[in-house]
Formats: C-alpha cells, sequence, structure tokens
C-alpha cells in the first residue's frame, strides 16, 4: 500500500478558507486596513478554491472598511527593442516598425497582468475592481479606497509620485509579501524617485488614443533597478524596532509591515549605497 510523498513544508491536505483567514488575522492582517499584496500563491501550497479562495479570506481579514491592492503590470507592452527584458525573447530588429502599429493598446478593463502570478488577475476581473490607466505599472484595488488609489496615474511615471504608490503612502497602507521576497517589492522604487540624480530611460508603449484609437507613444521615467532589494529589505528588518511582522501562512514565508516608514528608510539607504 502506497501512503505518497508529502514534501517538507508543504500541508498534507488543501487548505480551507477557514484556515486562510485564521492565518491571515494571526500574521497581523487587520478591519479597515489597505493593504497591497505581492504573492506567490504556488509557495503558499494546495488550497480548496485556488486563488478565489485566498483572495476571498483576504477580504473577510480586512473587512468592508479595508481595501486589497495588487500590481497588475503589463511590461509586455513595450517597445519591441526592450523584448528580450520585457518579455524573455527577441525580435529582428527590422521587425520593430510593424510590431510598433500592430501592438494592441493597453486596456485597463481587458488588458491581463503579465509575469506577476495569479493572486492579481482574481483581484483584477472581480466585479467591483478599479485599475489605474498606467499602460505597463498598473495597479488594481478593491475597496472604498480603491477610486483614491487607482485615480491620476501618470502616463510618464510609472511607480513614483503620480501613482498608486503614493496614494497608498498617504493611506498609511501595508506591504503584505507573501511566499515572496523584498525584490518584487514595488514600494521599494517609489523611493527609487526620491533618490538626487537618479537614471533615466526611454520607454515606449502602445496606448489607447489617437485618431485611430491606438498610438505608439515614448516618454523618460526612471530607470529601475531592484537588483539591492533584498539586501535593503534585510536592513530595514533588522532595525531595532523590527518593523517587519513574518509569519507563514500555509507553506509560504509571509511579511508584513508598513509602506510609509519602509520607503522613507529606503530611500535613504538608497542614497547611501548607490554614491
Amino acid at each position: 500500500m502506497t501512503t505518497g510523498i508529502t514534501r517538507p513544508g508543504t500541508p498534507a491536505a488543501p487548505l480551507g478558507s477557514d484556515e486562510l483567514l485564521a492565518q491571515f488575522r494571526a500574521l497581523g492582517i487587520r478591519p479597515k486596513d489597505t493593504v497591497l499584496v505581492h504573492a506567490s500563491l504556488s509557495a503558499v501550497g494546495p488550497v480548496h478554491g485556488g486563488a478565489r479562495a485566498v483572495v476571498d479570506s483576504l477580504l473577510e481579514a480586512l473587512g468592508a472598511d479595508g481595501t486589497l491592492v495588487v500590481y497588475t503590470q503589463t511590461p509586455d507592452n513595450s517597445d519591441p527593442s526592450r523584448w528580450p527584458v520585457t518579455r524573455g525573447y527577441a525580435v529582428p530588429a527590422k521587425e520593430w516598425p510593424r510590431l510598433r502599429t500592430t501592438l494592441p493598446a493597453f486596456d485597463p478593463e481587458r488588458t491581463p497582468s503579465f509575469g506577476v502570478g495569479v493572486l492579481p488577475e482574481e483581484v483584477r476581473t472581480r466585479p467591483g475592481a478599479l485599475r489605474s490607466d498606467h499602460p505597463q505599472s498598473s495597479f488594481a484595488a478593491l475597496g472604498p479606497a480603491a477610486a483614491r488609489i487607482t485615480a491620476g496615474h501618470a502616463l510618464d511615471c510609472h511607480l513614483g509620485e503620480d501613482s498608486p504608490l503614493a496614494r497608498l503612502e498617504e493611506l498609511d497602507a501595508r506591504i503584505l509579501l507573501l511566499g515572496v521576497g523584498y525584490s518584487v517589492c514595488t514600494a521599494f522604487h517609489l523611493a527609487e524617485y526620491r533618490v538626487p540624480g537618479q537614471g533615466t530611460r526611454l520607454y515606449g508603449c502602445a496606448v489607447a488614443d489617437g485618431p485611430e484609437g491606438r498610438r505608439w507613444h515614448h516618454y523618460r521615467d526612471v530607470d529601475f533597478d531592484a537588483s539591492a532589494f533584498p539586501a535593503l529589505g534585510d536592513s530595514y528588518a533588522s532595525l531595532p524596532e523590527r518593523p517587519v511582522t513574518s509569519g507563514r501562512v500555509g507553506a509560504a514565508d509571509c511579511l508584513l509591515f508598513d509602506l510609509a516608514p519602509a520607503v522613507a528608510y529606503a530611500s535613504k539607504w538608497l542614497i547611501e549605497h548607490r554614491q
């Protein structure tokens, strides 16, 4: 008789919604919170209901007055010259002009997120969800603060002062890293905008305006570099006041912390370490 094999660190049976809710609450998710979540659901392990159950449990933990926020990036809507970075493959340079005229324009209601897992799609496609208008670096939100968070996302500002990250900072939002590390913490990119002399580069994407309903748009914005984010996050977590709460949801290691003080620390840390 075979008994099967359980991988170390993985629950022997799928988690139910009640267990998820209890674990989110034990981690520190509170009613009325506004929480930006970055997640790897594969790290959590098997869950009855999958992404739907995880989002349901998060929303229940936040309550009717809380707001759930996710990053719904679309870096695949980019200049073909950048596709080795944004898509993972290259196309011949002779094809670039044609691709710039045929790449579908970003539609906040219909364009799927790219490269951020299944949880952002679960949030983005729910009734009542709102999404910011940036064609490459949008956010989606569910809850009473969703309109304030997603409104006014400037076309030439991925993750800076005219993005949802700055609105989350104003709202004293929190960050939940669910089975992922500091390397994907988008809030640290907000700090990059506050580093004097921060480098910029040219971006390109298809946007939904112009005489034919779409046009190719170039703009200049911060040249992001997340390579130091793991060290930055570890440095922040090691402060004497221990600003980062750690725990587990399913098999996933989790980190929970306030966004505003983390960004303030990151701004100073990056200034010191990038000079």
